[in-house]
């Protein structure tokens, strides 16, 4: 017999056999039980969590003959050819690849008939979110009141895209995600089943990769099974799905504990060399830290026997809960910043010297003149916290610190001096008469104002006091050249932006040429009438109420105003694919509200329907498009009849490009 797929072969026949959906099994069971059966049901849930499994298995609950407390016997003649897919009342529609209304009136044709061999006629629409619209709208009767010998049952992976009019007709239930922990059981008692060899930390790893789907955990284990030569083990699995090795991660949290940058930039460039992916890494880290601090939380929830014991105990008793908490943020955010690095690698990095950066420092013991390291203050105990015995793992060498770490560390300790009093007086002094919009000079001496002068032209490096920050420059306000859409101007706005402008000139004067040429801008466009309030300028009132619809400018571009009615004081928008991706009541309302406004109608309704590519209706969007075309066309077509360019055409064999005003040489 020819191999079958664990993911199939595994696959529930009854509802005793289902993983995590418990409270779909129990409100089935019941109304089997005791008669109360709906005529559709409806099954949500991501992909891989049994809703075309439960389906079956219901539909043998329904016409099973020896079926107790809803478990189908899986015994008798219904049982046995449902499970084969030779059952003739039994009929699975896959809506994917049947959307259209000629096969669903095919089915409803037939469900008028009365079942063949069983007590009912069950017909499983997968996918039926795929079903078009005029395929809804014919099945909705039959869906409300069928005959009595007729079950539907609907599975979707996106019920947000089937019609209310459906959902209200059916019987829903929202399959859950299962977890890592089911998952993980699941697959050990498919593998003891199987007698294939496994280590639990394997398993783990194939729960979460899975993503609560207990079918792509079997898909997943049947690669396992395959990579690892008839067992799971957990180097293997982690090479797969590109998990990170737990030493990796041990390692990393040793080089932070220590402040050892040399150690954490080495072990990334080796991660780097491996090809481990740095997502999946800092992940892993996140989860790293997040068990720690549950250790230190529940010390209980560290199991006995884990191979991992010692040295999560040290790690946990090593770090404090606020720098597990602090690196756990960090660790989170950094992952979310991966796509915005240079490179992934980068991204890596920074986020280690950010844990290193941000590492709390023990300041509780120190005097309050005091001085702790990579700060401004001195302390003593400062030569204590050098030599103090860096944190090792339990399985490593002893990192036994180089001498050129030593040397720089007194040298360090020698520079780093409480200054004498003679030397801080004249500091203090100067910092008294500078001004704060000043800036401070680097270097205070003795000697005449001309030699210090001098001095602090050529000297670069500043003294270990603080400095008055400069006033903000210009680039501290990217937003300043940034294109915002034009204003709305009734007299609230128009004071906003002459008070925004008056703000910004103090902070970042501008040549009053440009600040008389954008005055005059805006008092044009401000005092401009506004467009007559008809369908042909729809375009324009767009443009000129843009900054006050906001979000919804977007939904008004892509759409279309194709009618009014002024009496009703109704206005019809068609709305394309792009502005239905947009749309939404909030929004709708905002169009509808700001007219009203603008426009003193106190009674406007706005309402919405489908587009129609045959009535010629234009959005802004495409109008603007229309006009680019129009002048294209109009440039080429003096183009082509300029000698010149007919000449240049004829020398080269050239030939204008689509839709462009570009030239294609001969090739």
């Amino acid at each position: 017999m020819a191999y079958q797929v664990l993911a199939r072969k595994w696959r529930p026949k009854t509802f005793a056999d289902l993983v995590g959906q418990e409270h779909v099994v129990k409100a089935l069971r019941n109304a089997l039980d005791e008669g109360r059966l709906h005529h559709a049901y409806l099954l949500t849930g991501t992909r891989g969590v049994g809703k075309t499994t439960i389906a079956r298995i219901l539909a043998k609950s329904l016409n099973c003959e020896n079926a107790v407390h809803g478990e189908p016997c899986g015994q008798c003649e219904s049982c046995t050819q449902i499970d084969s897919g030779r059952y003739v009342d039994l009929l699975e529609i896959d809506a994917a690849s049947n959307t259209g209304i000629d096969n669903i009136r095919e089915v409803l044709e037939n469900a008028q008939y009365a079942p063949t061999a069983g007590k009912y006629k069950v017909y499983i629409i997968d996918e039926v979110h795929m079903l078009s619209k005029s395929a809804f709208n014919a099945m909705l009767k039959t869906l409300e009141e069928p005959p009595e010998h007729v079950k539907f049952i609907l599975a979707t992976t996106d019920p947000h895209k089937v019609p209310i009019t459906v959902l209200s007709r059916c019987l829903q239930f929202v399959l859950r995600n299962m977890t890592t922990q089911q998952v993980a059981e699941h697959l050990a008692h498919v593998l003891d089943r199987e007698n294939v060899p496994y280590q639990p930390q394997a398993l783990q790893l194939l729960g979460r990769a899975a993503a609560g789907s207990m079918r792509d955990a079997l898909s997943l284990l049947d690669q396992a099974i395959a990579m690892g030569s008839g067992k799971v083990a957990e180097q293997d699995v982690r090479q797969m799905i590109g998990a990170v090795d737990k030493q990796y991660l041990f390692e990393l949290l040793e080089g932070i504990i220590n402040q050892n940058g040399e150690a954490l930039l080495e072990k990334a460039q080796e991660m780097s060399a491996r090809a481990i992916g740095f997502d999946s890494a800092l992940a892993e880290l996140a989860m790293l830290l997040q068990r720690l601090a549950l250790i230190q939380t529940i010390p209980s929830t560290l199991a006995n026997d884990d191979p991992e014991r010692e040295t999560l105990l040290r790690l946990s008793q090593a770090l404090s809960g606020e720098q597990i908490q602090l690196y756990y943020q960090c660790a989170i955010h950094g992952k979310q910043d991966l796509p915005l690095a240079p490179d992934e690698y980068a991204g890596f990095v920074m986020t280690l010297l950010r844990m290193l950066a941000f590492a709390p420092l023990a300041a509780s013991g120190c005097d309050t003149q005091s001085q702790i390291e990579h700060t401004d203050l001195h302390s003593d105990h400062q030569k204590a916290e050098v030599e103090k015995k860096p944190f090792q793992l339990p399985k490593s060498e002893p990192i036994a610190a180089p001498a050129v770490e030593k040397e720089a560390a007194s040298a360090k300790q020698n520079i780093v001096e409480r200054p004498s009093e003679e030397t801080i007086q004249p500091v203090q002094q100067q910092q008294a008469d500078v001004p704060p919009w000043e800036e401070m000079p680097s270097q205070v001496s003795a000697e005449p104002p001309q030699t210090q002068t001098s001095q602090m032209q050529e000297t670069a490096e500043p003294l270990p006091v603080a400095k008055v920050k400069k006033a903000p420059e210009q680039e501290e306000y990217p937003h300043m050249d940034e294109e915002i859409p034009p204003p709305y101007f009734d007299e609230a706005y128009a004071y906003e932006d002459s008070h925004r402008a008056d703000v910004m000139e103090v902070s970042q004067p501008v040549s009053s040429t440009e600040s008389e040429e954008e005055e005059g801008d805006e008092e044009e466009l401000q005092f401009a009438p506004l467009p007559e309030f008809k369908t042909e300028n729809w375009h324009s009132i767009i443009e000129r109420f843009a900054r006050k619809l906001g979000a919804a400018q977007m939904l008004a571009q892509n759409a279309a105003w194709t009618s009014y009615d002024a009496e009703a004081g109704l206005i019809m928008l068609s709305l394309t694919d792009e502005a239905k991706a947009t749309a939404n009541k909030e929004r709708l309302d905002k169009i509808c509200q700001t007219l009203g406004e603008a426009y003193h109608l106190g009674n406007l309704r706005l309402q919405t329907e489908p587009w129609q590519d045959d009535k010629g209706w234009e959005t802004p969007v495409m109008r603007r498009k229309r006009i680019q075309e129009e002048g294209r066309q109009q440039a080429q077509d003096l183009l082509e009849a300029d000698t010149t360019a007919q000449k240049i055409l004829q020398t080269f064999e050239a030939q204008w490009l689509p839709d462009s005003l570009e030239l294609a040489g001969h090739s």
